[in-house]
């Protein structure tokens, strides 16, 4: 094969722990009888709240074929790049295995919000019932030097409030603030993503929610705007990038020697999937595929009826932008290649279009 897909989970292949109908008629026709892919998968999903061997046995037994962790990307993949942080003191948000996400891409030295509010317990009081008696916070001596988030957290206040902390003490969370300590320490944000499907009929509040948050609060505190050392999850570069690497080392693995010229990006999502193979596409000169293109599917946040209309004339400024505040809204970015009742749909048109007979 001369192509490779990459596949969104939540929204393509799953509504929460639903799998969606055509997903495992769409894979039946991606794997040969003993269970091997025929051509390069990818799972390019923007959670981050478990390892990847567990989403790659949750799509397993969902779709009924063998997936290997190999082939799942979570949003916080690319961490793994971030060596410079991986020795030092980094507080992490999010839920799910923590400690265990953040230890399996190198970081030494985790804290969790939970941890940090066991020693500082006068910082949490919004919630009153969870007010501590303790007067005095326990010395914690060790320097905060970066924010990681991988996720959307549980209790949005007591996360919202320690991370301010965290930013305006320069990772000395207890002492006061000091705002003239600007920029503020690195934050890496995973998920960008404002909403996602599951099983209600109306998209759910994603992490890019809370990163609206978390933005507007810091900047109506401090007066300026929270910067990222690094986003990562669709649509960044970064995540295309990798992914496709990703794809290129499934290929050499089973000894495949035509070149992969074509990604195909399946996704619900016009501001993460779309935006992204687009993105990608249009800074590809650097890159060795040839094309990424995308192909949306109408059974997760994409309504064809009530959805941002692609009509590239239409004013920027009478447009709802859902994507992140860091990236530009180009009408062109959230025009999909390709429109699709759903991911068998899906498989079935690239089938034609790379006229591939498994």
């Amino acid at each position: 094969p001369s192509f490779g897909f990459l596949f969104d989970i939540d929204g393509v292949l799953v509504r929460g722990k639903t799998p969606i109908p055509a997903a495992k008629t769409a894979f039946q026709k991606l794997v040969n009888s003993q269970g091997q892919f025929l051509v390069p998968v990818v799972f390019v999903t923007n959670a981050g709240n478990c390892l990847r061997q567990k989403k790659a046995d949750q799509l397993s037994h969902l779709l009924g074929v063998p997936i290997s962790q190999d082939q799942v990307m979570m949003s916080h993949s690319p961490l793994r790049m971030f060596k410079r942080y991986h020795e030092k003191c980094v507080l992490v948000s999010g839920q799910g295995p923590l400690l265990d996400i953040a230890q399996d891409l190198g970081f030494c030295q985790p804290i969790t919000i939970e941890t940090l509010r066991e020693k500082h317990p006068l910082l949490d009081a919004v919630d009153h019932d969870r007010r501590s008696n303790i007067l005095v916070s326990v010395y914690f001596c060790c320097k905060i030097i970066s924010v990681v988030l991988f996720g959307e957290p549980v209790r949005w206040e007591t996360n919202l409030q320690l991370i301010i902390d965290v930013l305006l003490t320069s990772g000395y969370p207890g002492n006061p603030y000091h705002q003239q300590n600007y920029p503020h320490i690195p934050v890496l944000a995973c998920n960008m993503d404002l909403m996602w499907v599951a099983e209600a009929q109306s998209p759910r509040f994603g992490h890019g929610t809370f990163m609206v948050c978390l933005e507007n609060i810091y900047k109506k505190i401090t007066g300026k705007d929270l910067k990222y050392e690094a986003l990562m999850g669709k649509p960044s570069r970064v995540t295309y990038q990798y992914a496709e690497q990703l794809l290129r080392a499934q290929a050499a693995q089973r000894h495949w020697t035509q070149p992969i010229l074509t990604l195909y990006a399946v996704g619900d999502n016009l501001m993460t999937d779309v935006y992204g193979a687009n993105l990608w596409e249009n800074e590809l000169a650097s890159a060795a595929a040839a094309h990424c293109r995308s192909v949306l599917v109408c059974t997760g946040v994409y309504n064809p009826h009530t959805e941002v209309p692609l009509d590239t004339q239409e004013s920027i400024t009478e447009t709802v932008f859902h994507g992140h505040r860091d990236f530009r809204f180009d009408p062109g970015l959230v025009e999909p290649d390709h429109i699709v009742p759903d991911v068998d749909a899906a498989v079935d048109l690239v089938f034609h279009l790379e006229n591939f007979a498994p």
